[in-house]
């Protein structure tokens, strides 16, 4: 570990926390501000939430000499993203009664709300605790949320992976009391506080894991410090395939930092799977970087030392030796949109939300004060709140921002597609091949990292590739498409058959080259153009993949086969060979 003297900021703050309180507690009692203090911001995103502000009105408040409008980010920790109707039923009545009215599907298989008031925090948190919902480690240095595939076609093994999901989810989680004194407002046990598996200083940076199952790659795993594949043998999960050193955030105009894609290191069989998962967290718990936040993931300390030096770690700390990795294959990292049947019998219905945005649209198409747009008159939130309510089963948040009413029975069908039907949630536009293959992440307004429109801007730019490319006759054809505003990667914008990174104000990046399964980066083709010169680049190569593409071939392999642009072949090219046309 790092000396002392030499850690970075957050590291001295979690080591004077005292596991995590820090004056959390007095942030949250002073009245005369908005906000809590800077140190604190740090220590509040493993209780699940970020200190923000409205960026649309922070000049307009700063003349006025107010200070920003201060608001939180609360993240809820869901496990593979299962919840019953009754569950979602209260968490629909949170947002309304202590956030703006929406709710946000994550890219990691949970909701968020937004414009949380300081005040709100703790009620919020307490009425979810009351239904078997929590938000410990939904964010900071510690293990997040734990993903799960949502679309396995043995229903025995999705039951298997949703349990793997919680085993995981609980034994990571952070343990110190401070959730329980400060939000829940429970009396201190009399007892020593303490970190089992953490310690006092946390992790060096967050840490994510996800499951999978062959052939669909719904969650990204190989864009996971751990990515679990589930390999089942005769209909039974027998273990996993283990990935390592996934991440896909870097910096602009910094070469040392990049995304990469998880390695697989070799077969856990079930007996051995938690002692694999805990022992590779102790690892990067004790050789991550903690004086650079900016190389402090997982995969920087397994290029650091190498892969060599993860197997010994293994043999050494927990005597485990992976077996040779079995053989899997991934067809796509979306999801199957509509009703699908699984092998006991129950139907399941996935529904497209686009850019996860739960809200009702007015007849402008706008929500929140305008800040969301929509289609005009969807009453999405509605809808789906009248699916929860004569819905049996459970629903199932997907890693692609969508979400699933799962477990239906066949007799129940009808009531279900009457409500789909009379609130149009199969709309055609809903589900145009384009659209349903993008996500972006939030961005503005509330985002402080945001460089550039994302959930607001992407549809409006879907709307136009969607008429290119139907005019080029691949309007069927599904392309990856990710937009975030800047290069932190929370949409996993790398893994993009089409990427758009934001740059600055109207200006992006434009990467391309991922695979149709996510198990390849895409790489920068053109940098800091704004929208004419995006579509003046991708009308004229989707129009060529119209007219040269080999039967069945994804448009992310066609700019690789055609020299269009290099393969990334692992993170640390990422930033080799950029550019168009030359880079072949």
């Amino acid at each position: 570990m790092s000396d002392t003297k030499n850690l970075s900021p957050v590291e001295h703050i979690k080591l004077a926390s005292n596991y995590l309180r820090g004056t959390i507690a007095d942030g949250l009692a002073d009245e005369l501000t908005a906000s809590i203090a800077e140190d604190d911001t740090q220590l509040t995103k493993f209780y699940g939430f970020y200190q923000q502000d409205d960026r649309d009105i922070r000049a307009e408040r700063k003349a006025s000499k107010l200070e920003p409008h201060y608001q939180f980010m609360l993240r809820l920790r869901l496990p593979a993203g299962v919840v019953t109707g009754e569950q979602y039923l209260e968490i629909d009545r949170l947002a309304h009664e202590y956030a703006n009215g929406t709710l946000r599907l994550t890219t990691r298989q949970t909701f968020q709300y937004h414009h949380v008031a300081k005040k709100h925090l703790r009620p919020l948190l307490q009425d979810a605790y009351r239904i078997g919902v929590d938000a410990r480690g939904a964010c900071g240095d510690v293990n997040r949320n734990v993903m799960a595939s949502a679309f396995p076609e043995k229903s025995a093994v999705h039951t298997a992976i949703h349990e793997w999901s919680t085993k995981i989810s609980e034994h990571l989680a952070w343990k110190s009391r401070a959730y329980e004194e400060i939000f829940l407002e429970q009396k201190p046990s009399g007892e020593e506080d303490h970190e089992p598996l953490y310690g006092k200083s946390y992790l060096p940076r967050k840490f994510k894991i996800a499951i999978a199952v062959p052939p669909e790659n719904d969650v990204d795993v190989f864009a996971n410090d751990i990515g679990l594949i589930a390999i089942v043998d005769d209909g039974e999960l027998i273990g996993f395939n283990v990935a390592i050193g996934g991440g896909m955030g870097t910096t602009h105009g910094e070469p040392a930092t990049y995304p990469r894609l998880g390695t697989v290191i070799g077969f856990a069989p079930l007996d051995q799977t938690l002692e694999t998962v805990e022992t590779l967290v102790t690892i990067q718990r004790d050789y991550g970087d903690r004086e650079n936040r900016k190389h402090a993931r997982f995969k920087y300390t397994i290029d650091d030392h190498g892969l060599d030096f993860i197997h010994e770690q293994l043999a050494e700390r927990a005597d485990i030796k992976l077996e040779t990795a079995r053989d899997y294959h991934f067809d796509r990292n979306g999801d199957p949109l509509g009703w699908q049947q699984s092998d006991n019998g129950a139907w399941h219905l996935t529904l497209f939300i686009e850019n996860g945005r739960i809200a009702d649209f007015d007849d402008k198409g706008l929500a929140h004060h305008g800040q969301y747009h929509g289609r005009p008159g969807y009453k999405l939130m509605t809808a789906l709140r009248e699916l929860a309510k004569v819905h049996k089963g459970t629903i199932r948040l997907t890693g692609n921002h969508n979400i699933v009413f799962a477990d239906v029975a066949e007799a129940d069908k009808s009531a279900i597609e009457d409500i789909v039907e009379h609130y149009g949630l199969d709309d055609g536009r809903e589900t145009s091949p384009l659209r349903h293959a993008s996500m972006s992440c939030v961005a503005f307004p509330t985002c402080g990292l945001a460089m550039a429109e994302s959930e607001r801007y992407l549809p409006e730019l879907v709307d136009k590739l969607q008429g290119v490319a139907t005019d080029a006759g691949v309007g069927d054809v599904p392309i990856v498409i990710r937009m975030t505003g800047c290069p932190n990667g929370c949409a996993r914008p790398f893994l993009g058959e089409i990427g758009f990174v934001g740059k600055a104000p109207g200006k992006y990046n434009l990467y391309l080259g991922a695979a149709f399964d996510g198990s390849r980066l895409n790489k920068l083709y053109r940098e800091n153009i704004g929208e004419d010169e995006i579509l003046a680049e991708l009308t004229p190569l989707i129009e060529r993949f119209a007219a040269e593409r080999e039967d069945g071939e994804h448009f992310g392999d066609f700019v690789i086969r055609t020299g269009v642009i290099a393969a990334t072949t692992e993170g640390r090219n990422f930033h080799d060979n950029v550019g168009p046309a030359q880079a072949a």
